[in-house]
């Protein structure tokens, strides 16, 4: 049997990247999906996967989009019995040099979603159970000068996911909370990065910040993120499990 056959999931930030492998494993698995991202263009979705997902438009920081996307699966395929809070951005800035404006923009994208996303889920699958995912980063355990917003706001995200965790665990509510903090994933957005810097040279650097010598790939992430949302999890909540390549124990 498939590891998340009958569930219905909501993933955000779902159209590509690490997101885009956690839906397509999602499918493989058996789960219904609902697709949620900024981006328009989530055609080919239902192209590669028939009725198994649904895509919409959802803006992550706003409230009212939460609830209008809930509404919309429930109608499409009931209440979720998991959500993975993938949705996030990044900002380079030190403390020196960042501005007001980036801490803003980053905090709301990376930690405001994922309260948003906890709290809605833990309403929704208060009575028949459910698991959220919330995808962190290994920033959050070991941060860097030049990403002081972005290091904050995944440590906020390791916190309220331990947070998360306890409220259902104190309430007797039969929901997990988890959090996965990958390392450097090779994604669409950190090809962009490096085509910008030019040359190879930044792809090795990317590499040497994990013990194994190598960036990650999104499937890696979301193989973990399968299990922490199956029944095979059953006994784990507010654990954060690394995906990193050993990034967040690398001494240099």
């Amino acid at each position: 049997m498939a590891r998340l056959e009958g569930k219905v999931a909501l993933v955000t930030g779902g159209l590509r990247g690490i997101g885009r492998a956690i839906v397509d494993r999602f499918v493989e698995e058996g789960a219904r999906v609902m697709v949620a991202d900024l981006d328009e263009q989530g055609g080919d979705l239902a192209a590669q996967h028939g009725e198994q997902v649904f895509y919409h438009r959802l803006d992550v920081t706003r409230d009212v989009d939460w609830v209008a996307a809930l509404a919309v699966l429930e109608a499409w395929a009931g209440r979720p019995n998991v959500l993975v809070n993938n949705a996030g951005t990044s900002r380079t800035g030190s403390i020196a040099d960042a501005s007001e404006a980036d801490w803003q923009f980053v905090m709301n994208a990376n930690a405001l979603s994922v309260f948003l996303g906890c709290r809605h889920a833990v309403r929704l699958m208060a009575e028949a159970g459910g698991a959220i995912v919330n995808i962190a980063s290994a920033r959050g355990q070991r941060p860097g000068s030049t990403q002081a917003a972005y290091s904050a706001s995944k440590a906020a995200v390791l916190n309220l996911t331990e947070s998360t965790a306890l409220h259902c665990g104190e309430n007797r509510l039969p929901i997990r909370c988890n959090a996965i903090c990958p390392g450097v994933v090779e994604t669409p957005l950190t090809r962009a990065h490096v085509a910008k810097s030019g040359g190879a040279a930044p792809f090795e650097t990317m590499a040497k910040m994990q013990a194994t010598g190598r960036l990650g790939q999104p499937h890696e992430v979301a193989d973990a993120v399968v299990f922490l949302a199956s029944d095979e999890a059953s006994f784990v909540t507010g654990a954060i499990l690394n995906v990193d390549g050993g990034f967040r124990i690398r001494d240099r």
